[in-house]
C-alpha cells in the first residue's frame, strides 16, 4: 500500500494520520517540532493548543456541539483525548492542555502504521499522497513553496492572538467567586466583578495601552471570532461589555446584583492551578499586559504565567483551489487540512483532517468516496471552504447558518437548532464510514 506523507502533527494533521493509519494505509508523519518551533508553539508534543483550552460549546443546540458529537461517532482520536482529559466549564468542552497533547502523542507514536520523522519540510513534495496540514503558521519556506504551487497569488492573510494565564493562587477570591453563567452545569468560572468607576479606568488603560510591534497589523485583518481584547475596546466604551465582559446572567453573591462588568476566567489545567483570562486574546507589550489587566480587582497581585501573544495566520484562498475533499482541484493527490484552509477553531480543524483521511484512504483501497451531506456539520464546512460562488473568502467557525435550513417551522432557536442537529446525526448515522 502505497505510504501518505502527512505535513504536521497539529489536530488536523494527528487527525488525519491516525484515520488514515487505522484503516490500513502506512502514513510518514513530518513534524518539525521539536528541531523548530513557530512564536506560537512552547513544547514537543502533538496536537498543542496554542490559544484557548477550551473546544467550545458542547451542546447539541450549538454548531460546533454538534461537530463534536459527529467527530464522536465517527471514531475521531482528538475528540476522544479531548473527553478523557476535559475539565469542567460549564456547558463548553475544555481540556487540560498538556494532559491532551500528550495522550494525542502516545496514541499517534503508538500506532505501527505511523512513522513519525521530525525536522522542517521546507518544499512540497513532488510525487506521491500528501496532506498539509501545517496550519496558520506555516514556516516561511514551506509557505513560499505553497505559494509557488498554486502560482503565487492565492494566499491570504490575518491575524490571531492568545490570552494570557495566570495562577490560581495569586488570584483575589475576596474579589471574585464561583460560577457559570445562567448557573448552567457547575460553577466553573471564577468570576471578577468591576463597578463602572473600576471599568471606565480599565478601558481607557486598555484602549491607550502600548501594543507589541506585529508587521502588517490593521484592525480590519483581525479574524472576528479571536479579536484582541484592545481592538473590541477601541470600537466603543461598552464593546466589551457586551463581549468578554458582559454580566448577564451572572449575580454577585456579596450584593445580590448583576455587576456592572465581569472578566471570566476559566481552568486550565487539570489541577486546577492556572486559569486563563477568557476573551482576552491581546498583542500588548508584556509589561503593558500586566498593568492594565492588573487593574481588574481580584487580579490586582495576579502571577502571570504566559502573557498573551499575538501571531500572523495565513490561509488559502480554498474555494478556487480546492474541492470539498479539501483536495487541490488542479492536482488531487495534494490535500489540505486544518486552519490553512479558511476553517477556524479546534474542532473545526479536526474535522476537515478526518475528512481529508477518510476520502484519502477509500480512494487508495479502489473505493468511491463517503459524500457527507450538506445537512452534516462536516459535509456543511467541507462545502463552505469549496463553495466557488463566495465571493469575499474569510475564515469561518462552524454555524448552523452554513448547514440547510429545515422543511418546516420550529418554533424556538434552540429547539429549531435541536432539529437540526438531530437530522444532521440521523443523516450521519447513514453512512458508512
Amino acid at each position: 500500500m502505497e505510504q501518505v506523507t502527512v505535513i504536521g502533527a497539529g489536530l488536523a494533521g494527528c487527525e488525519a494520520a491516525w484515520q488514515l493509519a487505522r484503516r490500513g494505509i502506512p502514513v510518514l508523519l513530518r513534524e518539525m517540532k521539536p528541531e523548530k518551533r513557530s512564536p506560537a508553539h512552547h513544547r514537543d508534543e502533538f496536537a498543542e493548543l496554542v490559544c484557548s483550552n477550551s473546544l467550545r460549546s458542547d451542546q447539541l443546540e450549538n454548531a460546533v456541539g454538534l461537530l463534536k458529537e459527529e467527530l464522536r461517532r465517527a471514531g475521531s482520536l482528538i475528540l476522544s483525548c479531548a473527553d478523557v482529559h476535559r475539565v469542567e466549564a460549564g456547558g463548553a468542552l475544555a481540556v487540560d492542555r498538556y494532559g491532551f497533547s500528550a495522550a494525542v502523542t502516545e496514541q499517534i507514536r503508538s500506532q505501527c502504521n505511523i512513522t513519525v520523522v521530525p525536522g522542517e519540510v521546507t518544499e512540497l513534495p513532488g510525487e506521491g499522497e500528501v496532506i498539509v496540514a501545517t496550519g496558520p503558521l506555516t514556516s516561511e519556506p514551506l509557505a513560499e513553496s505553497i505559494r509557488q504551487f498554486f502560482g503565487g497569488a492565492e494566499y491570504l492573510s490575518f491575524f490571531d492572538a492568545a490570552a494570557p494565564l495566570v495562577s490560581f493562587e495569586s488570584i483575589d477570591l475576596e474579589q471574585a467567586w464561583f460560577a457559570s453563567r445562567y448557573d448552567k452545569g457547575t460553577a466553573d468560572y471564577i468570576n471578577c466583578a468591576l463597578s463602572e468607576e473600576e471599568y471606565d479606568a480599565f478601558w481607557q488603560a486598555l484602549t491607550t495601552a502600548q501594543e507589541a510591534e506585529v508587521h502588517g497589523f490593521e484592525d480590519a485583518g483581525v479574524f472576528e471570532g479571536c479579536m484582541p481584547v484592545e481592538v473590541m475596546a477601541r470600537r466603543g466604551r461598552d464593546t466589551l461589555r457586551y463581549g468578554p465582559l458582559k454580566p448577564k446572567g451572572l449575580r454577585d453573591p456579596k450584593t445580590g446584583r448583576e455587576p456592572y462588568a465581569v472578566v471570566q476566567l476559566r481552568q486550565d489545567n487539570a489541577q486546577g492551578s492556572v486559569y486563563n483570562l477568557v476573551g482576552f486574546q491581546t498583542h500588548l507589550r508584556f509589561p503593558e499586559q500586566k498593568r492594565v489587566f492588573s487593574m481588574i480587582p481580584a487580579l490586582r497581585n495576579a502571577e502571570f504565567l504566559r502573557y498573551g501573544v499575538m501571531h500572523r495566520n495565513t490561509y488559502l484562498n480554498s474555494p478556487k483551489l480546492l474541492d470539498r475533499y479539501y483536495r487541490v482541484r488542479k492536482e488531487p493527490r495534494v490535500m489540505f487540512s486544518g486552519q490553512i484552509t479558511g476553517v477556524e477553531g479546534y474542532v473545526e480543524s479536526t474535522a476537515s483532517g478526518f475528512v481529508c483521511a477518510v476520502e484519502l484512504a477509500r480512494r487508495l483501497q479502489g473505493q468511491p468516496p463517503v459524500d457527507f451531506p450538506p445537512e452534516t456539520a462536516l459535509g456543511a464546512l467541507a462545502g463552505y471552504i469549496s463553495n466557488e460562488s463566495v465571493a469575499d473568502f474569510q475564515p469561518m467557525n462552524i454555524n448552523f447558518g452554513i448547514i440547510p435550513p429545515l422543511d418546516h417551522k420550529v418554533k424556538g432557536k434552540r429547539n429549531k437548532n435541536a432539529e437540526l442537529s438531530a437530522r444532521s446525526l440521523a443523516a450521519l448515522d447513514q453512512l458508512a464510514l
